[in-house]
């Protein structure tokens, strides 16, 4: 699997042959890598240097190192984790503004709204039916049940970019909504007019999405990022 390091820089070949051999699928999730003698061995390196890139690819997700009996190296299951946490830290540290996310989210969430409607099967437009359904019933509760009206919709638009069959989509789409949470509670307007408009965007991106309207849903999904988009953005001048 592994071969001697190039000695001229040995440390980041290191890291780049571990690191191929879990995203190619030579190492699997839940792997655990050669004892330390062996790999050293296999790169002809030093204990320095394998400790070295074993901490860096620590730092990337892409391993876990487990300590006591029966521990060492183990490959991690690839998750979000790491962009949510550095979008997290932009938007905390103001790098990533409401203008930013709106024009991001236009473009991404109208692509996966059109992907939706092409390849959505009978049981995804049920499933979407039904968080409707129960965003609906929140939303006609008024104010006093915005939070969780707030979830089911983070959960329609998940649901779109899962039907959308695109992988990059889905890992965007969770990182973005993983962390614009800080701006909804700050900025947007959950009066009964603005759930009542909220829930008919959704009516009618769903709508569009059983239809099978691509065109439709991209343009829906757009307008809808845009409408609210804009009225935080006033929120955020009247604050």
């Amino acid at each position: 699997m592994f071969h001697p390091a190039k000695q001229n820089k040995i440390f980041e070949d290191v890291v780049a042959q571990i690191q191929e051999a879990i995203l190619s699928g030579q190492l699997r999730p839940g792997d655990t890598l050669p004892p330390e003698r062996e790999l050293k061995e296999m790169l002809r390196i030093s204990r320095g240097t394998l400790r070295e890139a074993l901490r860096v690819l620590e730092q990337k997700g892409l391993i876990e190192i487990k300590l006591g009996t029966g521990g060492g190296p183990v490959v991690k299951d690839l998750s979000d984790d790491k962009m949510r946490e550095t979008l997290a830290l932009l938007i905390r540290h103001q790098k990533v503004s409401l203008e930013h996310l709106a024009e991001f989210r236009m473009g991404v969430e109208g692509e996966v709204a059109a992907l939706a409607a092409q390849r959505a099967t009978p049981q995804d437009i049920s499933e979407l039916e039904d968080l409707l359904s129960r965003a609906r019933a929140h939303a006609e509760r008024g104010p006093g049940d915005s939070g969780k009206f707030l979830a089911l919709d983070k959960e329609i638009h998940q649901r779109l970019a899962k039907i959308s069959g695109n992988p990059i989509y889905l890992l965007i789409h969770t990182s973005i909504h993983g962390n614009i949470d800080r701006y909804y509670e700050r900025f947007l307007d959950m009066r009964e007019a603005a759930l009542k408009a909220n829930v008919r965007d959704l009516k009618l991106l769903i709508a569009a999405v059983a239809a099978g309207d691509s065109e439709q849903a991209r343009s829906v999904a757009a307008d809808h990022v845009k409408r609210f988009s804009a009225r935080m953005r006033r929120a955020v001048r009247i604050s």
